[in-house]
């Protein structure tokens, strides 16, 4: 019976395969009775079909990210600030789409004529477009697709880290700032060809351009709002939910596999560049979650669920830049370092003062940064391509036969792109504050109201947080309402 199975088996995948070499391997036109092989047009439009499916799919996962975001802050926050997390993080994506496409992909995307600063083309772009290739075998309009998805993910870090208090017009004009010039800015100077790009800087998948710019603009916004009311230094503000933790936790390191395998562009001859980047980032989500669990579990005698979520966030976050670039034994290393790191910096942010939500600059600019820098010390002579084109034996500095040329340039890209982000961010966010657009009415703020209530007229939880003057809605009420009569 064994052998008759395995019989069975081996004859499907012939047919399978000779299925396969019929449509791909040999196309047969009858017209005429001829018999035609594929041309090289045939060849190239297969080619640029399954990399525009693969970056289309993998677009749609960091897109996915969104309602990550959204249901891990919820989670995170105290109830009263529930639904207005909600609204917030809803619109990252709606304002960031229309920005996005109206300034920002120019800005990130476009030609710069030299300057290395920014792109000054492909604004609004539109159905002209659609059969022009970009990259590779994608189109414009594809990359801008799969580039919307990243430009949201990096607004929606801001909104965690100054939840419960920001108001809700201020946070709506700050996304269209973030989406139309600050992000953009440092996208084109890495990933558009601008002057860290020839440099040789490196970022495959977003430490730097993603996170780091995310987790910046929100240090400095949780700092310039204040803390949440009823904050007590040294002691954290419980999140309300958990569960909505773990699940958002959850969705984003789903997202996280089209963030990183996505960044190559295409999949078409780049099926070894993608096994490795998946395996170096599960291994970084995975280290990040036990590093930062027993971290905190030495530090407080408690196995910690919140650290652990955090964990495996900060470890992606930090293998990000390097997924492409580094062996499985050094995105380990990476990592695990990130796990310890976030804590680290919670703690800090503790000393100077600074409520941060939920974490974001701890996950974001702390582990983002890292991940920058890491790269300079463990990127893989055979990995990095670009860079082995120039000087032969380029590595990190810590693998055999490298040195200490790409962490150089890692620490000076994450510098500039520091110091614009936070120049940038205390403009935009001292221009709120001096016309009452960052922090929420005190109305909100003042007993027996929320900022759910007074910005929006809406409990995320009726039945258990009524809003003022509403009585709770229970399972008695609902039970002893009179059911209609037959016909109302």
């Amino acid at each position: 019976m064994f052998k008759r199975n395995r019989i069975w088996r081996q004859l499907l995948i012939m047919g399978v395969a000779t299925l396969v070499l019929a449509v791909f391997g040999m196309h047969r036109t009858f017209a005429q009775g001829e018999v035609t092989t594929p041309t090289m047009e045939d060849i190239t439009s297969i080619k640029i079909g399954i990399d525009t499916a693969w970056v289309m799919l993998t677009g749609f996962l960091v897109f996915f990210m969104q309602l990550g975001f959204a249901i891990l802050e919820t989670g995170m926050i105290r109830q009263t600030a529930a639904v207005n997390g909600l609204l917030e993080n809803f619109l990252e994506a709606g304002v960031g789409a229309l920005v996005w496409w109206l300034v920002g992909f120019g800005l990130a995307f476009g030609a710069d004529n030299g300057s290395g600063l920014f792109g000054t083309t492909l604004f609004a772009p539109g159905i002209e477009l659609a059969d022009t290739i970009f990259y590779g075998n994608i189109s414009t309009l594809t990359m801008f697709f799969f580039q919307f998805a990243f430009a949201a993910t990096a607004s929606t870090i801001t909104t965690g880290a100054m939840a419960e208090r920001t108001d809700f017009v201020g946070n709506l004009i700050y996304t269209v700032i973030v989406t139309a010039i600050i992000y953009p800015v440092v996208v084109h100077w890495v990933w558009g060809g601008g002057w860290l790009f020839q440099q040789g800087f490196f970022d495959f998948a977003g430490s730097n351009v993603v996170h780091t710019v995310g987790g910046v603009i929100a240090i400095i916004g949780a700092w310039m709002l204040g803390p949440r009311k009823g904050k007590v230094w040294g002691k954290a503000i419980p999140p309300h939910n958990l569960g909505l933790a773990l699940t958002g936790t959850m969705i984003l390191w789903v997202g996280w596999y089209g963030f990183n395998p996505g960044s190559t562009l295409g999949a078409v001859g780049v099926g070894g560049t993608i096994g490795i980047v998946v395996l170096n980032t599960t291994l970084g989500g995975g280290i990040g979650s036990l590093s930062a669990m027993f971290f905190q579990y030495f530090r407080t005698g408690k196995w910690d669920l919140t650290a652990t979520l955090n964990g495996s966030l900060a470890g992606l976050v930090a293998v990000t830049a390097g997924c492409a670039f580094v062996s499985p034994l050094s995105a380990i290393i990476i990592g695990g370092v990130a796990g310890i790191i976030l804590l680290l910096w919670g703690d800090l942010l503790e000393k100077i003062k600074v409520d941060d939500a939920v974490g974001a600059s701890s996950v974001h600019l702390a582990c983002g940064v890292w991940g920058i820098l890491a790269l300079g010390l463990f990127a893989e002579p055979t990995l990095t391509p670009f860079a082995a084109n120039v000087k032969a034996g380029f590595g990190g500095l810590l693998v055999a036969g490298g040195s200490a040329d790409i962490l150089i340039t890692q620490i000076i890209g994450s510098a500039a792109t520091i110091a614009w982000v936070g120049v940038t961010s205390v403009l935009m966010f001292g221009a709120l504050k001096a016309v009452k657009r960052l922090r929420v009415n005190p109305k909100a703020e003042a007993d027996g109201n929320t900022i759910d209530n007074y910005e929006h007229g809406q409990s995320i939880w009726p039945d258990i947080l009524p809003l003022p003057g509403d009585s709770p809605v229970t399972a008695s009420v609902v039970s002893g309402a009179k059911a209609p009569a037959a016909g109302d």
